[in-house]
């Protein structure tokens, strides 16, 4: 389907209302989070070796587009053993910098993790003229830029794979789409999520990631029927949210029972999820101290021994850590379910 026709209804009084809802709904506590230094990454993501760190300026051609992306690539590894890799996708307002704590953490237990950056909904919204940003947001979360943001995930996969001295080290049977907020919206949608528009699917689905990772994943605002845009969602799936994951801004409410409308309605045979108590939508991020100065670096902790733990169930087999991560962070969990094998 071309991309005129996939935009069309952005064009729509309502899609836009909807637009604009979705984008201050992923705005919340990524704005201030993003324009700020990155702080450093809490001591839980230090479990070994530092990770090897390369950012990457690449572009797109055949779209003008630029993507530039940073690599957290295992310290250590086995010689001649192929490494699993994660996908970031960041939320509205982020960049490549952020969730450092999840990349770090990732690559010191050999797991690299590839995070990019997508220049349509980056971290460039919140500068030039204030009279600018509500236009700036529109285009952030136009229907455009929904679809040239699975594309970035999908060409800076082959950009490291082909076009790089670690590409040929990537296991590509052990490859995850991941994501925060308007980032898990992407993952879903290269990991399956079907889009409806003029009677057809819009499928996004790229066949190499083989799992997704979802922080904060919102329903798609706008689309209507959540079970059948995400029924057709069937790999393995991790979903990551707080009691206190609400979006609250003048004419707009987005409860934590949103997040759990989007774990319900994924067709995922085999799915989990984790709800801390407490928390807030931005703790996820790298941002320090939101949910609670004390509380904030225990989830931190929480959600890397919970994302390592699904990853090494999926990719290895290895189900130990997972069915231990419950009873190990107890005293943080207010739910926990997990489906199929």
């Amino acid at each position: 389907m071309e991309l005129e026709t996939f935009g069309s209804t952005m064009r729509r009084a309502a899609a836009r209302g909807a637009a604009l809802a979705l984008a201050a709904v992923l705005l919340v506590g990524a704005a201030r989070s993003q324009v700020a230094p990155e702080p450093t990454p809490p001591a839980a993501a230090q479990a070994s070796a530092a990770p090897q760190v390369t950012d990457f300026d690449w572009a797109d051609p055949s779209r003008s587009r630029a993507v530039p992306a940073r690599l957290y690539w295992p310290a250590v590894s086995d010689a001649g053993q192929p490494i699993p890799l994660v996908v970031f996708s960041h939320g509205i307002g982020g960049s490549r910098r952020g969730y450092s704590y999840l990349g770090r953490h990732f690559a010191s237990h050999g797991i690299a993790s590839l995070h990019v950056q997508h220049v349509g909904s980056d971290r460039e919204l919140w500068f030039g003229n204030p009279l600018g940003l509500i236009g700036r947001l529109w285009d952030a979360a136009s229907e455009r830029e929904v679809l040239a943001r699975a594309r970035d995930l999908g060409f800076a996969l082959d950009r490291l794979l082909d076009h790089t001295p670690q590409g040929g080290q990537v296991d590509r049977e052990r490859i995850a789409a991941a994501g925060h907020s308007y980032g898990a919206n992407t993952a879903m949608l290269v990991a399956g999520a079907s889009l409806q528009r003029d009677g057809h699917a819009v499928m996004l689905r790229d066949p190499r990631f083989k799992a997704a990772l979802l922080l904060s994943a919102p329903p798609f605002y706008g689309e209507g029927d959540t079970q059948r845009i995400l029924a057709p969602l069937t790999l393995p799936t991790l979903h990551i949210t707080a009691t206190q994951d609400v979006i609250r801004i003048p004419g707009y409410y987005s409860p934590p029972s949103d997040r759990l409308a989007v774990f319900e309605a994924t067709g995922s045979a085999s799915k989990t999820l984790a709800v801390f108590t407490g928390g807030s939508h931005s703790v996820f991020t790298d941002r320090a101290g939101t949910g609670g100065p004390q509380l904030n670096p225990r989830i931190k902790e929480a959600t890397q021994a919970l994302a390592l733990a699904f990853l090494q169930s999926v990719f290895a087999g290895q189900d130990e850590a997972l069915q231990q991560w419950p009873q190990r962070y107890r005293e943080l969990i207010a739910q926990w379910v997990r489906l199929g094998p």
